[in-house]
């Protein structure tokens, strides 16, 4: 049996379904959507509590197979829009008596990454990107692994990025740090904010947030650049008993 208007075969869901059984509810979840959409609910006879199940598990797995490059994104958010028609059918069910198990919160994608390295400014006034190379959770959310400023979304939506970011300067006399957000590789109009360094040994946290609308595959950089090459994004060791400070701490959250 073939899925229906996901365009994915038994053979396509086998390679990321592991069990017979994961394979045939998917079949019979979408099929149910179809039947409901056709006939109307009274059609309809189909364990609601199997139903919800499987709409969980692809909202699990969709932004997995979408990093990992099993499909395109074009057919992850074909599959992650049928979730959602599945979802609405089969609360549907209840309306005529299906018995539903507790509502499991829709998965919202979520990712934090830090840095344990020193970054500088090699020239002044110059646009540098700010690199992780350390990332703690990534779930529908990801550091490349080669160009480690660009964190990607696996879905489309909207977006927290919040950072902080551990400032000082190693000199003396007065600097100027400016941050801003990049997205697919061009800066967003409005977006910088410049912070005020005075004096040797001057630790500064830069720290706020971009809510941004992500395309899916779209990646975001956090950018930086300063009029004195005497600044640094400063990671500090441990130090009983304090725990160490990351040059650049960045957090990322799905909102819709």
């Amino acid at each position: 049996m073939a899925i229906r208007r996901l365009g994915l075969t038994r053979d396509q869901l086998a390679s990321f379904l592991q069990e017979h059984e994961q394979i045939r509810q998917f079949e019979l979840l979408f099929t149910a959507v179809d039947e409901i959409q056709t006939n109307g609910l009274d059609a309809v006879t189909y364990d609601a509590g199997a139903a919800l199940a499987g709409v969980n598990k692809l909202a699990g797995v969709v932004a997995q197979l979408a990093q990992d490059g099993a499909i395109e994104a074009s057919t992850a958010l074909s599959v992650a829009q049928a979730a959602e028609r599945a979802l609405v059918a089969v609360e549907g069910l209840a309306m005529v008596g299906a018995t539903l198990p507790p509502k499991v919160p829709v998965r919202r994608n979520a990712a934090s990454f830090h840095d344990t390295t020193d970054q500088a400014p090699a020239l002044v006034n110059t646009a540098y990107p700010i690199t992780f190379d350390t990332s703690d959770i990534e779930r529908g959310i990801w550091r490349d692994p080669v160009n480690t400023s660009r964190i990607y979304v696996a879905d489309a939506g909207t977006y927290n990025f919040e950072f902080s970011a551990q400032l000082d300067k190693t000199s003396g006399g007065q600097a100027i740090v400016y941050i801003w957000p990049r997205v697919d590789g061009v800066d967003l109009p409005d977006s910088a904010t410049g912070v005020r360094l005075q004096g040797n040994n001057s630790e500064l946290v830069a720290a706020w947030n971009f809510l941004l609308d992500m395309k899916p595959g779209g990646y975001f950089e956090l950018m930086w650049s300063s009029d004195d090459v005497d600044v640094r994004l400063e990671h500090f060791p441990a130090a009983a008993p304090v725990p160490a400070i990351p040059s650049v701490i960045l957090t990322v959250t799905q909102e819709a």
